[in-house]
């Protein structure tokens, strides 16, 4: 997420107060949230409260000494002597009465109760829209993104726009420069491509992001439910952030607001077009999720628009960490490290076969070893490698289906082969599954299958394929 803080005109925070390395390499503390933690006494409540303001903290300038083995916080919280009642909040039936309500009434709520202390999340996608609705509500706001030194030029270019459009200022938060430095230097530019992109998602957008919230009681995201069926099902329109800390320091100390949650992203952007917001121009060239460069993509017919970020991972590695608390633990249990889920194959959860056809032949293990082995087939075969949970096999269902009625009494044979759970390392070891789904041609005669190289799986497309090969 390219996030930035960002206020109204009224509100309007200088990009001076950000961290900037000095030329001695030392990096000043930032401002946001950089306050020091005064004596508290601990009451017997254990009730979580929101109603004291930034006003009675006092802003500490001095610098931090830099631990060349520990990259410091930017910032620490300490909450002053307060006396008298706290205003408690219970968010659970706040979010109980917002659940049905428009994400207008919800981002003019959460304006109203935390004022200058709440931010939005902007990452330069269509999460544009929220800044639409802040600007609705007549309320000043803040917005902040996190620039992570890999954004597409198009995202940069968009950030300035927006800024012009609704003259405000986006509060710009950035990763530590040694630990970039660190990372680059000790294991490449591109090594997630190899390891992952959790460790540099970890140095480029969480860790500033936690910085960034250590100022905050409250911040506004764009996470839909729809983005992301297996990681986002559940997100509410309001909540006590599950993983993050604001102004007071712990648990409890952070309310994260979804005004989007329960939209989908036709009606978004059919919204965007409606009040003639602009969007980035990455989005006309089929990107719909936007990140940094090296990790997004645009998305192609038949695919979930998730698909376009972190494409060489599968489903459980679709989060960056931002997010971290709204993956449902249930199917975080069930993923196992490459996002294929072995627990559903093993009967710990049901869930309903998909590419359920009499066009589709269902192979057994047995059927898949026998087809594999042949040198001299009667016909050729096209077989996908799936499971049944993966959205990403689900989202191709139909154009699968449709190949097979449209291959049927061509000499074709279409099957499916069930490859996760007990059957995944075979499926690596002897047919080239690397993740859900995986389509293999088996020509007549010969006895190696071809692996179908594009991310394309529209029917078109596979019947290229088919036809390029029978």
């Amino acid at each position: 997420m390219a996030s930035a803080f960002t206020s109204s005109s009224s509100t309007t925070i200088s990009g001076s107060n950000f961290s900037r390395l000095s030329s001695s390499s030392e990096l000043k503390a930032a401002p946001i949230g950089s306050f020091r933690l005064l004596d508290r006494p601990h009451g017997s409540s254990t009730a979580i409260s929101f109603s004291q303001r930034r006003s009675l903290f006092k802003p500490v300038n001095a610098e931090p000494k830099r631990n060349d083995s520990i990259v410091p916080l930017a910032a620490t919280i300490a909450a002053p002597e307060v006396t008298g009642n706290e205003e408690v909040e219970d968010y659970g039936q706040l979010e109980r009465d917002l659940e049905n309500a428009s994400p207008l009434e919800i981002m003019d709520k959460a304006l109203e109760k935390f004022g200058n202390d709440i931010a939005i999340a902007f990452s330069g996608a269509e999460d544009v829209a929220l800044i639409e609705y802040a600007h609705l509500t007549g309320r000043p706001f803040r917005v902040f993104s996190l620039d992570t030194g890999r954004l597409n030029p198009e995202t940069y270019r968009f950030f300035d726009t927006v800024e012009k459009h609704y003259g405000i200022h986006i509060e710009y938060m950035f990763p530590d420069a040694v630990e970039v430095q660190g990372l680059v230097r000790g294991k490449g530019l591109f090594s997630f491509y190899e390891d992952g992109h959790q460790e540099c998602c970890r140095v480029r957008k969480v860790r500033p992001l936690r910085r960034a919230l250590k100022g905050l009681q409250a911040w506004i995201t764009g996470q839909r439910k729809d983005q992301s069926p297996g990681t986002r099902a559940e997100i509410p329109v309001v909540q006590v952030d599950p993983v993050f800390e604001g102004l007071d320091g712990g648990f409890g100390s952070l309310v994260k607001w979804n005004p989007v949650a329960n939209v989908e992203g036709r009606d978004i952007w059919n919204f965007l077009r409606a009040m003639n917001v602009p969007v980035n121009s990455l989005h006309a060239q089929g990107y719909i999720s936007i990140g940094c460069e090296p990790c997004t993509r645009p998305v192609l017919p038949g695919q979930h628009e998730r698909e376009g970020r972190w494409w060489w991972e599968d489903a459980k590695a679709k989060e960056c960490g931002l997010h971290k608390g709204n993956i449902k633990e249930e199917d975080a249990s069930q993923l196992n490290g490459n996002g294929n889920g072995d627990a559903y194959a093993n009967g710990t959860a049901a869930v309903a076969d998909i590419f359920d056809t009499h066009s589709v032949v269902n192979l057994s293990r047995t059927g898949i070893e026998n087809l594999a082995r042949l040198e001299n087939r009667k016909e050729p075969w096209i077989v996908v490698l799936y499971a049944p949970w993966c959205r990403f096999c689900k989202a191709m269902e139909g154009s699968y289906v449709e190949l097979a009625e449209k291959l049927e009494g061509t000499g074709v044979k279409v099957g499916k082969f069930q490859a996760d759970g007990e059957q995944k390392e075979f499926a690596k070891r002897e047919l080239q599954l690397g993740s859900f789904p995986t389509i293999l041609f088996f020509p007549k005669h010969s006895s190696t299958p071809i692996k179908y190289p594009s991310e394309n799986r529209d029917v078109d497309s596979l019947i290229a394929f088919v036809n390029a090969l029978r």
